[in-house]
């Protein structure tokens, strides 16, 4: 008998999702068909790969000893068509990209109705997280990563500028009133990013840089999560200018300590080393680029740079 190839691939995707519900969503396959060929899988070897719980699923020792060859095969598959999606002058199949969870929202998802208008035998998985993906790892094809860049041997493009503004609802002035140094934090309430340290550093005109520790109410691992404590005047916060710059302009959040500017950063197209791109993955670069490359943040409706 063939080997059961499908089985292989799908064991795999569950081993790296962690369960069978996220493997399913991976593979556009429900989550009954995942489980089924996993278990049509240990039926063929006589042996369980997988220990099934209510809470969470756990490779065996057969399991953690197989799933090695078991993302090899589901590799070497992958990489066969790529190789002929690549020699196809039509892009088509699928594309996994992720982003950052804010601005996916915001500028990715509406950029792919064009996409697909213009490629439509091209399939995306959009992966929306704010967590430092390694697209060799997670066999991510494209990741858009808001940040500065440690050394690493992933190709990437910088696309555009990030700011990052300290900014609070006007109530909240009336009520504490408005810092005019960074050393003034430390007697207001911020609203904290948890993947960042607390300690949020500020540069001023003359290049003199300062650093503060704050505290707050709220730490949250999304930005979007500080929206109705913003607004409520419960804090300050440290905000990306691409979710906030309609809000500045029409009055709803102001600018505290313009003097002083937080690093910036920048919004980077990362993909992993190699030879020529497949054509789907590179027409959606090509997409991107010309998408979000130069973009800059300015209130819906405006018109001319920033």
């Amino acid at each position: 008998m063939l080997p059961d190839l499908e089985a292989w691939a799908i064991f795999a995707r569950v081993a790296e999702a962690g369960s069978f519900a996220g493997a399913a969503a991976q593979t556009g396959l429900s989550t009954a068909t995942v489980s089924k060929a996993v278990a049509r899988l240990e039926r063929r070897l006589g042996e369980r790969l997988i220990h099934r719980t209510s809470r969470r699923l756990a490779l065996t020792e057969t399991g953690r000893v197989l799933v090695v060859r078991a993302q090899r095969i589901l590799a070497e598959g992958e990489a066969a068509e790529a190789e002929a999606s690549a020699a196809s002058p039509i892009p088509q199949g699928l594309v996994r990209l992720a982003a950052p969870m804010s601005f996916g929202l915001a500028h990715v998802a509406p950029a792919l109705p064009a996409l697909f208008a213009r490629h439509p035998l091209i399939r995306i998985d959009l992966r929306l997280d704010d967590r430092m993906i390694d697209p060799i790892a997670e066999g991510v094809d494209i990741v858009l990563r808001i940040g500065r860049l440690a050394d690493s041997s992933l190709m990437a493009r910088r696309l555009c500028d990030v700011r990052l503004l300290l900014v609070g609802a006007p109530r909240y002035f009336v009520d504490h009133g408005m810092p005019a140094h960074p050393a003034d934090l430390a007697q207001h309430r911020c609203l904290i990013y948890a993947n960042l340290p607390p300690v949020w550093h500020f540069t001023d005109a003359a290049g003199h840089e300062e650093e503060v520790r704050v505290e707050g109410p709220l730490i949250a691992n999304n930005a979007d999560a500080f929206d109705s404590a913003l607004a409520a005047g419960l804090g300050l916060s440290l905000h990306p200018d691409f979710m906030i710059v309609d809000r500045l302009a029409r009055g709803a959040l102001v600018e505290a300590m313009p003097g002083w500017r937080a690093p910036h950063s920048a919004l980077y197209l990362l993909t992993p080393p190699g030879g020529p791109r497949p054509a789907r993955v590179q027409a959606v670069v090509d997409h991107l680029v010309a998408q979000l490359g130069g973009w800059s943040a300015r209130p819906a409706g405006a018109t001319g740079a920033a």
